[in-house]
């Protein structure tokens, strides 16, 4: 099965290539969907489009045994490309505001799609060396925190079946050939609000006729970056980011409002009911100090929890890890304070599931700046629009990776397997 893994390499390359070109939002993911489908169902596998609005699931069963979901994101971000690559990004789309924007897969869910198509390649050419189902999930618009739930709310489990385990991995910039893994927390629960700030519109030229809201915004912008540093003890963690601040329409005219958007991270429970109500007093206490005549309102754009990865699925896939690629290449990695909605899969369906890392970046260009202690300045992070990971082996290490993992579950009889592996 991972033998012949080197002779796909060069049509998933141009696969890959193609998909980040042609880059698409959240719950826009017409054209990757299409292609993902046919491409399955060119394999064999029992296809079902338009699964939480564009995504897509893929079932191959394979005699009796255990049920694996492998899940692969697809969306892009609204970000412009500036890799320099010969196959950067030159698309556009609308937001949800209806905005054109630039769209590039900086996050690397073309990627993440790739790897499926190389792992569905291989279950289904070596039907031999396993047995039971594989439930494929091309899921949508990740990035906005939807697609799972999405797909889920559409019955995914009710209709696909439910699985004895799901497993997910991302690309990230480690050296590329790397793969992390950690039990437990692995990344952070996500809360992005929209705070609107109203205030009292007027000519430029008369500041006391108004309630000012980019004074307001400003002074809730600074006071909010004391939300981790005041609010949370030291031995916590959260961030508070301010993403977006949209306000007023003319160097001459005080808008009536200011819309501020917050990515909020926390992994404890407790520390995110923490922040929400630290992030409410202060818009509200600044409306409150600047004059405003009205409170502001604060919306929840959406919301998913912290990925935990189950104890003993990561035992037993981390072995496998280790035994396939070397201790050098497969070891425990760090905690990230990103998000994902990947473990609603498991948490709402009731069974284990795993989330892991696979390196994407120059070995040698992130040795060097490990060296001179520059990984933030050297290294594209993801979500950057230099961000793109190196084909090789990024390519064949994600497919390897989603095999080994699976193949925990679907290389052995149901009744052998390790107690509490498999709920």
């Amino acid at each position: 099965m991972f033998e012949d893994i080197p002779a796909l390499l060069p049509e998933l390359s141009e696969f890959y290539e193609d998909l980040h070109q042609h880059p698409e939002l959240s719950f826009a993911e017409v054209r990757t969907s299409a292609i993902m489908a046919q491409r399955l169902s060119d394999l064999g596998y029992e296809v079902t489009t338009g699964v939480g609005r564009t995504g897509v699931v893929a079932t191959l069963h394979n005699g009796e045994g255990h049920t694996v979901l492998l899940r692969a994101d697809i969306d892009a971000l609204p970000v412009k490309e500036v890799t320099g690559l010969p196959y950067a990004s030159t698309a556009t789309g609308l937001d949800a505001d209806g905005m054109e924007v630039p769209v590039a897969h900086a996050c690397g869910h073309d990627m993440h799609a790739t790897w499926m198509i190389g792992v569905a390649t291989q279950l289904a050419k070596h039907r031999d060396a396993w047995q039971g189902k594989v439930i494929l999930a091309v899921q949508p618009a990740e990035e906005i925190g939807g697609g799972a739930t999405a797909m889920i709310d559409d019955g995914l489990f009710e209709r696909f079946g439910t699985p004895d385990v799901a497993l997910g991995q991302h690309v990230t910039p480690a050296p590329a050939g790397w793969v992390l893994f950690r039990p437990g927390p692995v990344m952070t629960a996500s809360d992005a609000l929209k705070i609107v700030l109203h205030g009292r519109g007027a000519h430029g030229s008369a500041p006391e006729q108004s309630v000012d809201p980019v004074v307001m915004a400003a002074s809730t912008i600074m006071k909010l970056q004391t939300v981790v540093s005041r609010s949370i003890a030291a031995t916590d963690s959260a961030v508070v980011t301010v993403g977006t601040v949209r306000v007023g329409t003319k160097e001459n005219i005080i808008s009536d409002r200011a819309e501020l958007t917050l990515s909020v991270r926390t992994f404890d429970p407790s520390v995110r009911d923490k922040v929400l109500s630290a992030i409410s007093r202060i818009a509200h206490g600044e409306a409150h100090s600047c004059g405003a005549e009205q409170p502001p309102d604060i919306t929840t754009l959406y919301s998913f929890p912290a990925v935990t990865n189950d104890a003993a699925t990561t035992s037993t896939v981390g072995a496998a890890f280790v035994e396939h690629f070397g201790a050098d290449r497969a070891m425990e990695g760090p905690v990230a304070t990103a998000s994902e909605d990947f473990g609603l899969f498991g948490s709402r369906g009731g069974f284990p599931s795993m989330f892991w890392f696979v390196g994407g970046a120059d070995p040698v260009a992130w040795q060097q700046a490990f060296l001179a202690n520059r990984i933030n300045e050297d290294v594209p992070f993801n979500h950057s629009p230099k961000y793109a990971p190196i084909q090789d082996p990024t390519i064949s290490t994600g497919i390897e990776a989603m095999l080994v993992a699976a193949m925990c579950w679907l290389g052995r009889e149901p009744e052998s397997s390790s107690a509490g592996a498999v709920a």
